[in-house]
């Protein structure tokens, strides 16, 4: 498949028949977490513009106590009791977070439950935006909505792979880091779920 002619019905019937294979997950050493998982879910969203496909990302805004704060991500969170699944909780905080309504969003499927560092289950679900539309970012969560060409995410020559110590002699685990784009800075596990999806729907060589 080509990078530059993304077919979205194919990408359905991947993530049906292949999604449950990607991302891998980590190996954390035993008695790395103190407590279970919690759930959550992301949405990845592609859309086509004037100049090609692009994944839509958010950079987050700044709060003291968040350790994921001002980082590049996409929308999504924590699963609460009203969400019937990891779907309705990825819409709903895209929703929450941008404004981007569900209406014009059409899911394509789910990669497979990503643990993060963090502790949370993130699942990670792939949707089309019938572009464009119109987003109004939460100031309190979002400081910024932006895209990145998916003809450019697909080139290897823009991210490269590192090793992360978790602790003073733990094992160390994959990190991805992209070039910077506008300025924004591309890595950890949002880098680790577009590369997982270019990956499983063929768009981008694995690199290990």
């Amino acid at each position: 498949m080509s990078q530059f002619e993304l077919d979205c019905t194919s990408i359905s019937r991947i993530l049906a028949d292949k999604g449950h294979q990607l991302p891998e997950p980590v190996e954390y050493p035993d008695g790395y977490f103190n407590a279970p998982p919690e759930p959550a879910s992301v949405l990845i969203p592609l859309f086509r513009d004037i100049d090609g496909w692009r994944v839509l990302y958010i950079r987050r805004a700044e709060h003291e106590r968040d350790r994921h704060s001002g980082q590049v991500a996409f929308p999504g969170g924590k699963l609460d009791a009203i969400d019937r699944d990891a779907h309705a909780a990825a819409l709903r905080e895209a929703q929450e977070e941008i404004g981007l309504d569900p209406a014009h969003v059409s899911i394509l499927g789910n990669l497979k439950s990503y643990r993060t560092i963090s502790n949370y289950l993130v699942t990670p679900v792939v949707a089309e935006i019938n572009w464009p539309v119109p987003l109004v970012p939460d100031s309190r969560e979002v400081s910024r909505v932006f895209s990145i060409p998916v003809a450019w995410l697909a080139d290897p020559a823009n991210h490269q792979v590192s090793w992360r110590t978790l602790r003073k002699g733990d094992a160390g685990v994959q990190v991805i880091h992209f070039q910077r784009y506008e300025g924004e800075l591309l890595w950890g596990i949002t880098a680790k779920l577009t590369v997982s999806l270019f990956n499983l729907i063929g768009l981008l060589a694995d690199r290990k």
